[in-house]
């Protein structure tokens, strides 16, 4: 049943590409800084005027985050931080080189486990960095592993974040985290001072399941304890965090194209900041 929903959402997807040769490859349409006719195509002013009619102004009872590229993002280039710290370990690589090889190494089957992330996750990043630099230095890991647990390699996405997740609890609807991370991200959440800003955290290291595997989505609905189509999940992958959402039977929105802002997020739920 996934592989035929998969096989729809793919004709669908090329259909409505015929609608406008300048959609872009997140599916959405910027035109004069406004946006995008995409989103009226596939009709998305009357599905949330449909589940107002269904749920009332408040259209979901949990929301669901994606931490690395929605929530957070890396504060420096990852290839300038492994070229930087490496120098003294003798790593040569440009970041070109680095960035090329790590995208390489990433994309690769990892064999040792069907999860990339097992509990600190410490196989599938020694072997990164690795692959990436060319230095199988311990302590060249063990240094970027450990710059990586802290604030000063993060940044938020948004800097009204708080604000718009205090609003979004306060209005009765629950918060999560749900993400393919190792089990480095709770401490990370802290050293950013945000980890009380949800009401769960679900990370593939500690369930178990890697996203798109529906089984994430639907132990962070167990977690806030939703059902899941009471819940919308925005992330910045298509696969990932779209489909494998919508896979669960939770809502779904694409950050960077149906969503820009969690402002922006807390208006489509029904929710005022």
């Amino acid at each position: 049943m996934a592989a035929m929903a998969r096989v729809f959402r793919t004709a669908f997807t090329n259909k409505l590409s015929r609608f406008s040769s300048s959609a872009s490859a997140k599916g959405a349409e910027i035109v004069g800084g406004s946006r995008r006719p995409g989103l009226e195509i596939l009709g998305a002013k009357d599905y949330e005027d449909y589940r107002k009619s269904r749920y009332g102004e408040i259209t979901h009872k949990a929301l669901l985050v994606d931490a690395v590229g929605t929530l957070v993002v890396p504060a420096q280039p990852m290839a300038q931080i492994y070229r930087k710290i490496g120098e003294k370990y003798g790593v040569e690589y440009t970041e070109d080189e680095i960035l090329n090889r790590y995208r390489w190494a990433y994309e690769q089957p990892w064999g040792r486990s069907r999860l990339r992330y097992v509990d600190d996750g410490r196989p599938f990043w020694q072997y990164i960095v690795k692959s990436s630099t060319g230095c199988s230095d311990s302590q060249y890991f063990e240094e970027l592993y450990q710059y990586y647990k802290t604030d000063k390699a993060w940044r938020l996405c948004d800097p009204d974040a708080e604000r718009v997740f205090k609003a979004i609890r306060n209005a009765g609807v629950k918060v999560a985290v749900v993400s393919n991370f190792d089990t480095r991200l709770r401490p990370l959440l802290h050293a950013l001072n945000c980890d009380h800003w949800f009401d769960g955290v679900a990370v593939s290291a500690e369930v178990e399941a890697e996203k798109p595997n529906p089984m994430i989505f639907l132990k962070a609905c167990d977690l806030l304890g939703v059902k899941p189509e009471d819940a919308v999940h925005v992330g910045d992958d298509r696969r990932n965090d779209i489909w494998g959402a919508r896979d669960a039977g939770c809502d779904a929105w694409l950050w960077g194209s149906d969503v820009y802002s969690f402002e922006e997020v807390a208006q489509r739920i029904g929710v005022q900041v």
